[in-house]
């Protein structure tokens, strides 16, 4: 189980990476006001949240403590980074408020699971 468990959050990781990633090199964009959701964003958003419901679930069959607070604000805090990248996801620019939210919340999500223990 721990070899599975292992398994989901290099899946995770490489879910915020793309997230992350995507956000960063549109970042020299946002300043021209060109920037645009790519699609590396929307899949590494949808990657975090089915590979973070995932270890959830694992975690708990594995008989692990989950903080349900904690895990909860990172679900609502992806599901408005979801619904931001998927709404925008077709346009060929995106405000610098839309975008700069995307990537403070995504900032928000990265703080929030490496500093709350």
């Amino acid at each position: 189980m721990d070899v599975l468990i292992h398994v989901f959050v290099a899946l995770h990781i490489i879910g915020i990476a793309s997230l992350l990633g995507g956000f960063l090199t549109q970042m020299k964009a946002m300043g021209a006001g060109t920037a645009r959701f790519v699609p590396a964003m929307l899949h590494g958003a949808l990657t975090m949240l089915v590979t973070g419901v995932a270890l959830v679930g694992l975690n708990e069959a594995d008989g692990g403590h989950v903080n349900n607070i904690k895990i909860g604000i990172k679900t609502l805090i992806l599901i408005a980074i979801l619904a931001l990248v998927y709404v925008k996801r077709d346009e060929e620019t995106v405000g610098k408020g839309a975008f700069a939210a995307v990537g403070g919340l995504t900032l928000a999500n990265i703080f929030i699971a490496t500093l709350w223990t």
